[in-house]
């Protein structure tokens, strides 16, 4: 059987950010002549590159995939390009997936992204403004309406000093008042009225039945906005709250969808472009 996935921390300067940024990454223990089909990972409100490995079986959950996963980090930025004038998505496109296909074999072909939380709605949204690299989501309890939010709808849940869904400050230092362009931007439903059927995408989510309300309503409107759209969705909600034990009970089914919807894709490509050679061959020489 396949050894576990070697744990790697790459460390550059980003000049987007203006600072440097680590990014963990696992790579497969055997090399694929062909490259490595691509996760990235997107941690949650207030976590970091270490959190899918250090409070998840994802290591486990890996053996003899020969996917390659990638985890960043931001805090909590969200993956956006924020109202403060933070640029992680900027950082995110135009600089970590160079630098992953520069240092590793990766796959021909679009990548997958995902996360929990804050990183499984920014998954949806970088998914839906980029079609041409991301081809699959999972989330896991997106977030996916911050963009809408107004106040604090978790102001009675403030006594607890474990308690991590950010306050109206906080939130809006990302998002800006409401109105704001940066939340026009990522509004996932505008994102999805626009969104091209032939651009093929397909999601996992799911949501844990003992979740914040608000988050369970947020995850059945946009698997509906998603169906309505026409994208290959699998949605669940299981017993569970808005923790990484929920994520971790679910791991082993969304991977196998990224996974399956992966080789779909490549399939796909491959058919089209072997149809493609097949239709210039055919013309007739002049």
């Amino acid at each position: 059987m396949a050894g576990p996935h070697e744990l790697l921390t790459l460390r550059r300067p980003s000049p987007v950010l203006g600072t440097d940024k680590k990014v963990d990454v696992l790579v497969p223990p055997v090399t694929r002549a062909e490259g490595h089909p691509v996760l990235v990972l997107l941690h949650g409100f207030g976590g970091s590159r270490r959190t899918w490995t250090e409070q998840t079986r994802l290591v486990d959950h890996l053996r003899g995939t020969g996917l390659l996963v990638v985890m960043p980090e931001s805090g909590r930025r969200w993956f956006v390009n924020d109202h403060a004038g933070h640029r992680y998505e900027d950082y995110l496109i135009g600089e970590l997936v160079p630098l992953i296909r520069h240092s590793f074999p990766t796959a021909p072909g679009r990548w997958a992204v995902g996360g929990f939380s804050m990183g499984g709605a920014g998954a949806l949204m970088q998914a839906l403004r980029h079609p041409r690299l991301f081809s699959v989501v999972l989330s896991h309890a997106g977030a996916f309406e911050g963009p809408l939010r107004r106040g604090d709808p978790y102001a009675a849940l403030r006594h607890d000093s474990t308690f991590l869904m950010p306050s109206t400050e906080v939130h809006e230092r990302v998002w800006g008042p409401a109105g704001s362009p940066t939340r026009n931007t990522y509004n996932p439903y505008r994102l999805l009225t626009s969104w091209r059927s032939d651009a093929r995408l397909s999601v996992y989510a799911d949501v844990g039945t003992d979740d914040h309300q608000r988050i369970v309503l947020m995850n059945r409107n946009v698997a509906a906005a998603l169906r309505a759209a026409g994208i290959d969705l699998e949605y669940h909600e299981r017993p569970g709250g808005h923790d990484l034990g929920f994520v971790d009970h679910a791991l082993g089914r969304s991977l196998e969808f990224v996974l399956e919807r992966l080789r779909r894709a490549t399939g796909a490509s491959d058919r089209a472009r072997d149809a493609h050679l097949r239709s210039q061959s055919a013309r007739p020489r002049t």
